[in-house]
């Protein structure tokens, strides 16, 4: 039971902690919660800042997740701009960048992730970006509206999800894009070879240029600012800017140096939580980006970087915290604007989990649904410019189900036809 005399405490400024500490108020908690933001900017999702923020169709208040006055209305103390430095749990204290220590009784981790960083010559100079937080997206938005004007060239190192959509954001502005990635294709380890042609044909039609099968060896530069790069394969491009968009990594220090168990590197990374979002110490839990668990569905450990995980994971972990049975079996979902494409993927289908991809609709003209099936069974699935379909392709993956390959590929056979 929680009362009034309690002190649960978020460390976290992103939507997993901000609708954590939203979850907390709505399930009746009346003790103390303090969410701790190491930004000055109040709690904001993520998805925008390379979405409608970035291409300058929504406005800079429109990535908050709450409206400034919502945290006094809720009574939520908010820390802005102080990181949490040091995790105590045998005092169950967390200290904060300008010495203040908050006492608690139970704690949220939900430090998110940080932008991994090119380790070559060059990336000091002026025209470096990155791109994971609100100052970042800022920054690029006025740097693809000048290069737009001036027709100057941006090289984006990797080819995921975040280097896609950075990419139609700058054709969007009229900049020159090149796009090198040590893969065949793009998303290569996401889609698989099978659809990562997709995406190439998509950019291609729209001016990207893509170097495939190369990786950055240095960024040239002079008097402070890029004039071009330089890769493996002895390639030179000419570029005024670079964006290094090669993934990010779960910020695990402030869990690690309490001694909380994580998760190696090269097997994702994350603090390691069971079903119930907990860490291996019981007053603590961790939920977003930041977050390994064992996840009932798969059968696997998954650390999940995509916002459905942190609007979710966020509440879970909320509710776990006031004690209720939480088992967070979610199917892992994402979604990407491009252009005139858009997605959304279900599911979790790993390079080697699947055996065979089958599509239903049109491919030519991207209308279609694509599932990745593993002995059967739907793993995945994913579906472009087809919509309002998304639940089904969940309930076929939370179902076990293994429809014949011939009736998910025909569009006249409903989707909830194929679930028995």
């Amino acid at each position: 039971m929680v009362d009034a005399h309690q002190t649960f405490v978020i460390v976290g400024g992103g939507l997993a902690g901000a609708k954590a500490a939203e979850t907390l108020r709505a399930e009746g908690f009346t003790g103390r919660v303090i969410l701790i933001c190491d930004e000055r900017d109040h709690p904001y999702e993520r998805p925008p800042l390379s979405k409608g923020y970035l291409l300058g169709k929504d406005e800079r208040d429109s990535v908050f997740v709450h409206e400034p006055g919502f945290y006094a209305q809720a009574r939520i103390e908010l820390h802005l701009g102080q990181p949490a430095v040091q995790l105590d749990p045998a005092a169950r204290t967390v200290r904060l960048g300008d010495g203040t220590l908050i006492a608690y009784d139970k704690l949220l981790l939900a430090t998110g992730a940080e932008p991994r960083r090119l380790d070559i010559p060059g990336t000091g100079l002026a025209g470096v970006h990155h791109l994971r937080r609100l100052a970042h997206a800022e920054r690029l938005r006025g740097v693809l509206a000048s290069l737009g004007r001036e027709k100057g060239h941006l090289v984006i190192a990797g080819a995921g999800w975040i280097g896609l959509e950075v990419a139609a954001a700058a054709r969007s502005y009229g900049a020159e894009v090149t796009i090198v990635e040590p893969q065949p294709a793009p998303l290569h380890g996401i889609l698989g070879p099978e659809l990562g042609a997709l995406f190439t044909d998509l950019h291609r039609e729209h001016g990207v240029r893509f170097h495939f099968g190369a990786r950055l060896t240095e960024i040239v530069g002079r008097d402070g600012m890029v004039v071009s790069v330089r890769t493996d394969d002895g390639e030179e491009h000419p570029a005024h800017d670079v964006l290094a968009a090669i993934g990010a990594a779960p910020r695990t220090a402030l869990a690690e140096q309490a001694g909380l168990a994580v998760v190696a590197r090269a097997d994702g990374g994350g603090i390691a939580v069971d079903a119930a979002l907990r860490t291996s110490d019981p007053y603590i839990h961790a939920a977003g980006d930041v977050a390994a668990a064992d996840h009932p569905l798969l059968d696997t450990r998954l650390r999940v970087e995509h916002w459905a995980n942190a609007l979710n994971g966020g509440p879970a972990a909320a509710r776990a915290m006031l004690g209720q049975d939480i088992s967070y079996d979610r199917v892992p979902y994402f979604f990407s604007d491009q252009y005139d494409l858009g997605m959304e993927y279900s599911g979790y289908a790993p390079p080697g989990s699947y055996d065979q991809v089958v599509c239903r609709g049109d491919v030519g003209k991207r209308e279609f649904i694509a599932f990745w099936l593993g002995q059967g069974r739907v793993l995945a699935g994913m579906n472009v410019n087809v919509w309002d379909v998304a639940e089904h392709v969940q309930q076929l993956i939370r179902s076990g189900a293994a429809p014949a390959p011939a009736k998910l590929a025909d569009p006249t056979i409903p989707l909830a036809d194929l679930l028995t």
